[in-house]
């Protein structure tokens, strides 16, 4: 089995160790929430201060923040997708560079009751990728991450479409297409 997740020490980063504030990963989390049809948001997390689109490249928005006693903003580049034939399932894709900007992280959350032992696949332009593992889950889903290392930034950039693969079965795959246009101009716009 191939494996894009490259750097698994890594992958258990936190939310605060990966350069993401707290405000931002709410607001992150929300979107999703949002986006993939759960309807249970706290009033906590509904009352914080909401992230604002700096730009939008295709498919792909920049959405940026400043936390609480930062002195400069955060920004992640995110889309959220739905299953075309299942609306509940929904992924959050985030891409984000750590706090001391020497790596890029692809974070993707699915929903809660995905199977986690099969992890979750990609293919680009129908090519195989291999499966990344989900690392973590919170009450808002799953998380999968892997370090955005120069091929599978390369393929990203420069491929057309890819399909994220979610099972709820050992047999049952879900393909969720994720577009690709507008990837490599938000990457580079990504401060």
């Amino acid at each position: 089995m191939n494996s894009w997740l490259w750097g698994l020490g890594h992958s258990r980063l936190s939310l605060l160790r990966c350069g993401l504030s707290r405000s931002l990963a709410k607001v992150i989390l929300l979107t999703a929430v949002s986006s993939v049809g759960l309807s249970v948001v706290s009033q906590a997390n509904a009352a914080q201060p909401s992230g604002k689109v700096r730009s939008t490249h295709g498919a792909w928005s920049i959405i940026c923040d400043t936390p609480a006693g930062a002195t400069s903003e955060q920004c992640v580049m995110m889309q959220n997708v739905v299953a075309e034939d299942r609306p509940e399932m929904g992924l959050s894709v985030v891409v984000l560079r750590t706090a001391d900007n020497k790596a890029e992280i692809l974070r993707v959350l699915a929903p809660l009751g995905v199977l986690l032992p099969n992890g979750l696949g990609l293919n680009v332009d129908g090519k195989d990728i291999g499966r990344a593992y989900f690392v973590r889950c919170f009450q808002d889903g799953c998380y999968a991450e892997v370090i955005l290392e120069k091929p599978l930034l390369d393929t990203l950039k420069t491929g057309t479409s890819a399909t994220f693969i979610v099972f709820q079965t050992p047999e049952e795959g879900i393909g969720i297409p994720v577009e690709l246009k507008g990837f490599a101009d938000g990457f580079a716009a990504l401060p």
